[in-house]
């Protein structure tokens, strides 16, 4: 008996997407990797490229440029289509037109018999990741947004780099919406088991002000890298091998995924930013942080953000 292969077929090869489409090449993730774009030719000649590298990858990948009919037997559809951010643009600003992009998207995957798990990475990732969950009637939690894996690896980068630690041991979640009204857990942030708070004791050099600007460059972080290049695509596409890979290799890995709360966290009937379980079914189980009062007051303000730029568009679907 042939063993089941798996497939991924990568929605949208713009910035994000390729990126995605050459990391997840280069760590041998997937045996089928099929690629679909309004642009044709785009997405061809990524396909065409990238079998080109195949050579020099780690193990063999079948790639190429397919349609919506090769998402009846994949495993995982990762969608990275839609409208991009432009300068000065939120993220939520967004919300109406890819909404409405995606309700076509997700009815031609549905058609094909699809009954695999979504990836959501085009923002505003949160609401999107809640269309999606709408538009497919699929489990909640075989529906999964890249929500703040992107923000929390930021921060911990940055904590690493500010207290010259490797990024790797540093322990620390931002939750909420993937974007302004996203908020760092101080409460749980730690160095190898040590909180910040006690790895700060006896520092002079530490203070909190640095510690704030430290969140503050990872909330704006887009933005000065959209300012600088136009668009954010190798640390995401990073993120989405990663939660890829978690999927599909079965890890019970703790990532901030969008997921869909059902009374964690004392929310119900979205999907926002939070510690979650991944596995090859999905999301597992939520991981509920003890927040204190000044946390829960930030997430429940980025809950309420969410639900009322969403409100009026649902309603016309």
């Amino acid at each position: 008996m042939l063993r089941r292969v798996n497939r991924v077929v990568l929605i949208g090869t713009g910035f994000v997407g390729s990126s995605y489409a050459f990391a997840l090449l280069n760590q041998g993730i997937t045996e089928e990797l099929v690629l679909i774009d309004l642009n044709k030719e785009k997405a061809e000649g990524d396909a065409m490229d990238l079998n080109h590298g195949l050579p020099f990858a780690p193990s063999r990948t079948k790639i190429w440029y397919g349609d919506y009919k090769d998402c009846g037997v994949a495993d995982l559809v990762v969608i990275t289509a839609g409208a991009n951010q432009k300068p000065g643009e939120t993220r939520l600003d967004l919300v109406e037109k890819n909404t409405k992009i995606f309700k076509g998207i997700v009815d031609e995957i549905m058609d094909s018999g699809f009954n695999g798990i979504f990836l959501v990475a085009t923002n505003p990732v949160d609401i999107l990741t809640y269309a999606v969950w709408k538009f497919s009637g699929l489990p909640r939690g075989r529906v999964i947004g890249s929500g703040t894996i992107l923000d929390t690896a930021r921060f911990r980068y940055l904590l690493g780099d500010y207290f010259d630690v490797d990024t790797r041991n540093v322990h620390a979640y931002i939750i909420g919406e993937h974007g302004d009204t996203e908020l760092p857990v101080w409460s749980h942030a730690d160095i190898a088991g040590t909180t910040i708070s006690e790895w700060t004791k006896n520092k002079s050099a530490v203070n909190r002000d640095d510690l704030n600007q430290i969140f503050l460059n990872v909330r704006d972080a887009a933005y000065h890298i959209i300012e600088r290049k136009g668009a954010t695509y190798y640390g995401i596409a990073m993120g989405l091998v990663r939660l890829t890979k978690a999927i599909l290799r079965n890890e019970n890995s703790v990532l901030t995924v969008s997921t869909y709360l059902d009374g964690e966290y004392g929310h119900n009937d979205i999907y926002i930013g939070v510690p979650a379980v991944v596995n090859r079914n999905g999301v597992r189980e939520i991981v509920e942080l003890d927040l204190n009062e000044e946390e829960k007051a930030q997430f429940a303000n980025s809950v309420q953000v969410l639900k009322k730029t969403m409100e009026p568009v649902f309603t016309k679907f």
